[in-house]
């Protein structure tokens, strides 16, 4: 083998993924009974996290990816806060990167890359809001992928045969 056959093979790949953008597309803090849940606030609040993603093609092999985090503080009945962050990215995929893998990598690998930067959004509008920072751990957006896989096979066996 020669010599510019060794450095062919060793050239670096293409990434598969390119990031052309990144972006807050919807941000909101909500701190409805304040001042009162400050100085009424004795037991640590019950936080319900929901973690949502959506994709929409924008070119070729180009996609904004959306990655949505709802999270809800509640001490009892009372609210103590709500933030809701929907973090984008554009997202340009490699042309040798196979059909079948597209879906996957728009809806796992995107929003993985994606998720730190909401996560601090989240961290940082609840510390401001007056309460302790709000760390959400790791998403399994694999496990996401899966879940709506199964949920669109379920609609699609419910169907009605016309």
């Amino acid at each position: 083998m020669n010599d510019a056959q060794n450095g062919a093979a060793d050239a670096p790949l293409p990434p598969a993924i390119v990031v052309q953008m990144q972006y807050l597309k919807d941000y909101s803090f909500e701190n409805p009974n304040s001042p009162r849940v400050y100085t009424e606030m004795r037991e640590a609040p019950q936080v319900q996290v929901d973690v949502r993603v959506s994709a929409n093609p924008i070119g070729e092999r180009q996609f904004e990816v959306v990655l949505h985090i709802d999270a809800e503080a509640m001490s009892g009945s009372t609210k103590l806060f709500v933030v809701e962050v929907a973090y984008a990215g554009i997202f340009q995929i490699a042309p040798d990167v196979a059909e079948q893998h597209l879906q996957p990598i728009v809806l796992i690998e995107c929003p993985r890359l994606l998720f730190p930067f909401a996560r601090a959004l989240v961290s940082d509008a609840s510390r401001d809001g007056g309460f302790p920072p709000l760390l959400i751990q790791p998403v399994d957006f694999a496990g996401l992928y899966q879940q709506r896989l199964a949920q669109a096979q379920m609609q699609a066996n419910d169907a009605p045969l016309v």
